[in-house]
């Protein structure tokens, strides 16, 4: 229904909701956390790119940063046992890329280690999305494979590190990813997001 939304960020919830003000209605928009991330802050202009959800008791949208994890997202829910709740809650464990490089290795254990997938959910997942998700037009190949995959798990790391120490996810995630810009192992992540909060 709507292909995407742009207006003035009226809200984040750090849990993954941001309502966007387009001309004096605020939308709710569930987003991944790897899209809060990457929001700007409250008052300013955003576009996001949106799924509408329709059930008989609620219409739901859906955001995303780029139209790349709008689709993996659309590919994700067409996968049996996996609603826009979990496909949201899988692109909040994963990036996009590491997610196609994962089912292009049937690499179970990555996706599994997502809160709220299992192993035979992970296992369907990479079934279904085998033919769907073709990494050899992108550039996930040679070396960018290998650093991508590292970097996720460095990163969801670090994340949760700072998470531990009383800091809050979204500021978390913003800190990590400039901070892993820099730096490549966790400790070195974490001590540079630390001193860029400070």
């Amino acid at each position: 229904m709507y292909a995407f939304i742009s207006g003035v960020i009226d809200y984040i919830d750090p849990n993954g909701l941001v309502v966007v003000d387009n001309n004096g209605i605020g939308y709710n928009i569930n987003v991944s956390l790897n899209t809060l991330a990457g929001l700007p802050s409250k008052g300013e202009k955003t576009k996001i790119y949106t799924y509408t959800h329709i059930k008989e008791d609620a219409f739901s949208l859906f955001g995303f940063s780029s139209l790349s994890e709008k689709n993996m997202f659309i590919k994700l829910i067409d996968i049996s046992g996996v609603g826009p709740k979990m496909a949201l809650g899988i692109l909040s464990g994963i990036t996009t890329t590491a997610l196609a490089v994962a089912v292009a290795n049937n690499d179970v254990k990555s996706l599994s280690s997502i809160k709220g997938v299992g192993k035979k959910t992970a296992e369907r997942i990479i079934l279904e999305l085998k033919e769907k998700v073709d990494i050899s037009s992108s550039d996930l190949v040679g070396s960018n494979v290998t650093v991508n995959i590292s970097s996720s798990k460095e990163i969801n790391d670090a994340i949760e590190a700072l998470v531990a120490l009383g800091i809050s996810k979204n500021d978390a995630i913003r800190a990590v990813q400039k901070a892993s810009e820099s730096a490549k192992d966790t400790n070195s992540i974490i001590t540079l997001a630390l001193r860029s909060m400070a």
